[in-house]
């Protein structure tokens, strides 16, 4: 899953690679929490065939998914993650999977490591990174909501695959990284269905990413410093849980905003 990831990139830099006309100034953010806004990237409805304009804009929403159907979001489980094996199955992501599709820019995620009780291990954070550096774009989706008074609050979803080997050990699943080159065929709803971009939901390469493990001070939402990725001693060490198979081939808190 994704509980919890960073952004510390500068506006200019998320105006080039995402080809976005403006980026509103924000502050670097190293713990994005649910039900925090996160910075989202959508395709722009304005944008016409053989434009010069951009056609991507950057929007501000609240992170947990609220499907429009929703009477009462007091009531509504907390939708952070949606699993994209069964998205467009489900009732509340399929009229996204569909037509409300989005890019979450991050420059990692939080992942923990929690051992079964009674195995002796103890808990462990992750600060997981892309190795070469740099932004990764997350598969997500969005909602608006409207209540019944008329007030609207547009909500997102992060979706996740199953984890690759590199991340397996720590947790069973991760986010759906879609690559730059992939990203306006992710983002086109107007012609692409979910059939069309179901080849980009699976996981990234297993050199993309490194985990790094970081304090538990990343648990409580008002932590926020940059040292929150600070590398630190594993307070246990833990094995990769590797299937025969896999054996065999070696030997061979939260804040609201809204």
């Amino acid at each position: 899953m994704c509980g919890r990831f960073a952004l510390t990139a500068s506006p200019e830099e998320l105006l080039e690679l995402f080809g976005l006309l403006k980026v509103e100034d924000f502050p670097q953010r190293f713990n994005i929490a649910p039900t925090q806004p996160i910075l989202i990237i959508v395709a722009s409805e304005r944008a016409e065939p053989g434009s010069n304009l951009p056609d991507r804009r950057a929007l501000l929403v609240r992170w947990g998914f609220t499907p429009g159907w929703v009477k009462d979001p007091r009531t509504f489980p907390l939708l952070i993650n949606a699993r994209s094996e069964t998205a467009t199955d489900k009732a509340a992501f399929r009229a996204a999977m569909r037509h409300r599709r989005i890019l979450v820019p991050a420059s990692g995620f939080y992942e923990w490591h929690r051992p079964p009780k009674g195995s002796g291990e103890a808990s462990q954070a992750y600060w997981v990174r892309p190795k070469k550096g740099g932004i990764v774009a997350f598969a997500g989706l969005i909602e608006t909501w409207s209540s019944a008074d008329g007030s609207e609050v547009d909500t997102a979803a992060i979706l996740t695959t199953g984890a690759n080997r590199a991340i397996r050990h720590i947790h069973d699943r991760m986010p759906v990284v879609i690559p730059p080159e992939e990203s306006s065929r992710w983002l086109d709803c107007r012609t692409r269905e979910p059939r069309d971009i179901a080849d980009l939901l699976v996981p990234p390469p297993e050199d993309f990413f490194e985990a790094i493990p970081v304090s538990d001070r990343v648990n409580n939402v008002a932590n926020v410093g940059p040292d929150l990725q600070d590398e630190v001693a594993p307070m246990a060490s833990i094995s990769a849980r590797r299937t025969p198979a896999e054996d065999g081939q070696r030997d061979n808190g939260q804040l609201t905003l809204f």
